[in-house]
């Protein structure tokens, strides 16, 4: 009787062993979201930075135009960070000005100057989709990507530019979003965005962004110093080039307000 039991015991423990693994085992899902705390948690911490950038615009017959603007952006505590992009050349855009706050839940405040006006224009939540100052980045795209903005998916690891990366979706929460999903290319060393995919509203493919000559700051952080966004739908591209990344500068929530754009120079 005994051995009887032992075996029942043994075939039990088995079953555990073999399937209990299954039932407590990640989903895609959750998988997902996982890796998307993950590089939440790294990107945490920097405080604040300064940095300039130029943005090359061409179109489809290959023509080229710029726009070189200096950037500001603020961690926030408990939500999204907050943004202020100044144009400083050329001198049709000078003065321009867009101020972003980025929050975890609900939609993104952000407001344009215009100095040809002299007046704020708030970017209205249907117009997020909307082309930023001509460029192939949406007003939705620059703002910065906290976790609870969207629902993940992950698909596949595998090596992109002899990197191993995490392959996954992620899907806007934000109702008037352009896109219905984006496919996310993120290295799995050091969680570094290498390529994102959009998909427009039909899904069906609308833009490539692909992010590299990565440098690292404070010890832990890795940004970007090119980014090039490519329409497939329009055939126009806009390559982001960045320099003099300037961290923790004792900049605070006054240096960004809706005056802060007035006096943008």
């Amino acid at each position: 009787m005994g051995g009887v039991a032992m075996n029942h015991i043994f075939s039990l423990l088995v079953f555990i062993l073999l399937f209990g693994g299954y039932a407590s085992a990640e989903t895609p899902e959750e998988k997902g979201l996982a890796i998307a705390k993950e590089d939440d948690t790294r990107d945490n911490g920097f405080g604040d930075y300064q940095a300039e950038l130029v943005m090359t615009l061409k179109n489809r017959q290959g023509e080229e135009s710029s726009r070189h603007i200096r950037n500001k952006t603020l961690e926030v505590e408990g939500d999204g960070d907050k943004s202020l992009s100044i144009f400083s050349r050329p001198r049709d855009v000078k003065g321009t000005a867009l101020l972003n706050f980025t929050h975890k839940v609900g939609n993104d405040d952000q407001w344009l100057y215009l100095p040809a006006l002299k007046r704020v224009k708030r970017i209205s939540s249907a117009n997020k989709s909307g082309s930023f100052m001509g460029s192939e980045f949406a007003y939705e795209d620059i703002t910065s990507q906290e976790v609870e903005k969207y629902t993940y998916k992950w698909i596949r690891d595998e090596n992109y530019k002899e990197e191993k990366c995490f392959v996954f979706e992620r899907y806007p929460v934000y109702k008037n979003s352009g896109y219905t999903r984006q496919v996310v290319w993120l290295d799995q060393k050091d969680y570094k965005i290498l390529q994102i995919k959009f998909y427009d509203r039909k899904n069906a493919p609308l833009k490539t962004l692909t992010q590299s000559d990565f440098k690292q700051y404070l010890g832990k952080y890795w940004y970007p110093e090119t980014m090039y966004m490519e329409n497939h739908q329009t055939g126009k591209s806009t390559l982001v080039a960045w320099k003099n990344y300037k961290f923790r500068n004792g900049l605070k929530d006054k240096d960004f307000n809706k005056n802060s754009l007035k006096r943008a120079r």
